[in-house]
């Protein structure tokens, strides 16, 4: 059986780049021989090291901790490492059960939104919805995306997850009515019900509601279809209206599949 190996051999064997192992031999982890002609030659007992280094690297541990422990390395020091191998592991599926939640509410979400009937105007109740808001004008889809990128930048500790954040837009109603077309004077992320640390409400009571699929191009004219359908039913309007967007570009390159919600609270 093969005793000594070469650099490009461990290279190659364990998946590890040459700079790495010259990197272990500096540090003192690795102490390879030379052979006459100046090359490195890994015997038995780095390959022993090797293997320690690569399950520990896998759990994330510093090679500065590989270090210490391979120079005291010890009963009691093993039983020690596992218990810190067994608690990282413990976080690491703690993790792993997070991001499978995550993924399937998600899932839920997205399922649900391909089912929703658009065009029909509808009455919803909630109650007090806690959001984070961002004060910006914004009169194009590519300044929607930064001033989104902007509040999750600010917030960023507050929001769980980007990709599953449910998040809106504000109509400035005295710009849509003098004619300006998709012009939004804020944004929001909605947050669990639960959630004490906020800036914003979406207070509780009846909503009428309009979904539609499709671009943005159509926003204007739906939105005062809302505000139109209100007036002729007898609603009274008692906030401006926002959009909410189910299904946009973080989901599809397909604008004909992006699904928008828009709401306005309302006293009847």
């Amino acid at each position: 059986m093969k005793s000594v190996f070469k650099i490009n051999e461990i290279s190659k064997l364990y998946q590890i780049g040459a700079d790495s192992l010259r990197y272990y031999e500096k540090l003192g982890v690795l102490q390879p021989r030379r052979d006459t002609n100046g090359y490195r030659l890994y015997g038995l007992h780095d390959i022993y090291k090797l293997n320690i280094i690569r399950d520990l690297r896998q759990l994330d541990f510093s090679m500065q901790q590989i270090k210490e422990y391979l120079d005291h390395q010890s009963i009691d020091s093993t039983l020690s490492l596992f218990h810190t191998e067994e608690a990282l592991i413990s976080e690491q599926i703690e993790r792993l059960r997070f991001k499978q939640q995550l993924i399937q509410e998600r899932i839920h979400v997205l399922s649900a939104a391909k089912n929703i009937e658009t065009g029909v105007f509808t009455i919803k109740s909630y109650p007090d919805r806690p959001c984070l808001q961002l004060k910006m004008r914004i009169t194009r889809d590519e300044e929607m995306d930064l001033a989104i990128k902007k509040l999750h930048q600010k917030h960023e500790s507050k929001i769980r997850d980007f990709g599953n954040q449910l998040f809106g837009a504000s109509v400035a109603v005295e710009e849509l009515q003098a004619g300006m077309k998709e012009v939004f004077d804020s944004i929001f992320f909605i947050l669990d019900r639960n959630a004490r640390d906020y800036d914003d409400l979406l207070p509780a009571g009846e909503y009428l509601s309009l979904c539609y699929r499709g671009d943005y191009t159509q926003s204007a004219k739906r939105i005062m279809d809302v505000m139109d359908h209100a007036s002729e039913n007898g609603y009274t309007l008692l906030d401006a209206p926002f959009e909410i967007y189910e299904i946009d570009n973080r989901e599809t390159i397909h604008t004909d599949e992006f699904l928008t919600e828009i709401q306005v609270r309302i006293a009847k």
